[in-house]
């Protein structure tokens, strides 16, 4: 029932571990409220150990139900399950780290597989794959970008003749970063007539470059879509892990039989 949502009773656990996971979000952001930390705190406090316990206990079922937890451990939601339900038990030795239950707000992504919303769970696993596969074509795009943003920097600090704000070329550099991702702080702004004309080619050089690793990524998204198959929000009883083929028998990761109902 913990690892899968095809009962009645599996798909009620499931959607009452969502409510928690709400309701311990806005816990923790009303505690980050002073005057409401400061009156109700303390139940605050009461209600979060409770719901930080039922998700240990949740935990620790989701590993005795797997056939091999290791594997679940080391998945993503695995991660994400473990890493929620620390902050709470490590604030007895670092202050703030209950702040970091927010992460809970990632399992929330489960309410695709209870609602069996199969298409948002094979465009998670799209997005997920185009970005990854676009990563190194992005990575060689933000070097280049690195080169541009020092020549940049570099030229702007001449040009305004190490006044105006551009003192030194970090803080041009800083400018050039802010202006090209069109942010637009205005803390530091040129003004010799060479550097606002300089500034206006990069802000209009700056919307080209945003939509660069947009383009990447959507190109690899449209390969996706043409080749892309159905996939089944059946996670595997042994490692947990889904997106496998509607008509798979076998886990494609573990090799690990499936239940197919």
């Amino acid at each position: 029932m913990v690892c899968e949502s095809n009962t009645f009773w599996g798909k009620l656990f499931n959607i009452t571990i969502i409510f928690c996971i709400l309701t311990s979000v806005l816990i923790v952001s009303f505690d980050s409220v002073e005057k409401i930390n400061i009156r109700y705190g303390k139940i605050l406090l009461f209600a979060e150990w409770i719901i930080t316990i039922l998700f240990s206990i949740e935990f620790a079922l989701r590993i005795i139900c797997v056939k091999k937890p290791l594997k679940y451990l080391f998945s993503f939601i695995g991660l994400i399950d473990l890493i929620s339900i620390l902050p709470l038990y490590l604030s007895f030795f670092f202050n703030g780290t209950k702040y970091f239950i927010v992460i809970r707000a990632f399992r929330i992504l489960r309410i695709f597989r209870i609602l069996k919303m199969w298409n948002f769970i094979e465009a998670s696993h799209q997005l997920t794959k185009a970005l990854y596969i676009s990563s190194i074509k992005i990575g060689v795009f933000l070097l280049f970008l690195l080169v541009l943003v020092v020549i940049i920097g570099s030229l702007m600090h001449l040009i305004e003749g190490g006044h105006h704000g551009f003192d030194n070329i970090p803080q041009s550099i800083y400018w050039t970063i802010v202006t090209i991702t069109t942010v637009g702080y205005g803390d530091i702004t040129p003004v010799t007539p060479a550097g606002r004309l300089f500034a206006s080619i990069i802000m209009l050089l700056g919307y080209g470059i945003l939509a660069v690793p947009t383009g990447i990524v959507t190109a690899e998204l449209v390969k996706f879509a043409r080749t892309g198959h159905a996939k089944s929000v059946h996670s595997c009883p042994s490692c947990s892990k889904e997106g496998h083929d509607t008509d798979a028998h076998f886990c494609k990761f573990c090799g690990g039989k499936l239940q197919i109902s």
